[in-house]
């Protein structure tokens, strides 16, 4: 899980702020989940690179890392953020923080997304392994829900 630190490096509390960088890594982070929780293979690096030059942007590797770390500077490359935003199917808004509640209502969205998935999940194994014991399902049910309520977690960069 990404630790949710302040800008000063302290961890944050509830009701406290995360820094900007961790904020738009949760964001990434998120948007990757939501790919894998949507039955499709994860996004790698080269994929997304890929898909940036096509829209004539270029991300190097190493910016790519610190943006879904959330360590090192704040990206505020707008074509950049954009050019992400169209590459995973979303309003470009909810990478640059404006428009209002839009971010919030895609964030929730894409939780809900995330959600759903991951309990059709615990439906296929509990018709699939119909002579697991209880116990075993509902320790199935607990890792999951753990990782939901977990956050998004930093992804190694990919080849």
């Amino acid at each position: 899980m990404i630790d949710q630190r302040l800008a000063d490096g302290r961890p944050s509390t509830p009701g406290e702020s995360i820094s900007p960088q961790r904020e738009l890594a949760r964001k990434l982070n998120l948007l990757l989940d939501v790919v894998v929780a949507e039955g499709n293979t994860p996004h790698t690096y080269k994929q997304i690179a890929a898909g940036l030059q096509a829209r004539g942007l270029s991300l190097s590797r190493a910016r790519w890392a610190y943006m879904i770390t959330g360590d090192g500077p704040l990206v505020t490359d707008i074509d950049l953020l954009v050019g992400i935003g169209e590459f995973f199917r979303i309003p470009p808004e909810y990478l640059l923080g404006s428009d209002g509640d839009l971010p919030e209502r895609v964030d929730s969205q894409l939780a809900f997304v995330k959600s759903l998935r991951a309990q059709r999940v615990v439906n296929f194994a509990a018709r699939t392994l119909g002579d697991v014991s209880p116990e075993t399902l509902r320790s199935i049910t607990a890792l999951l829900e753990e990782d939901m309520q977990g956050g998004a977690e930093p992804r190694p960069a990919q080849d």
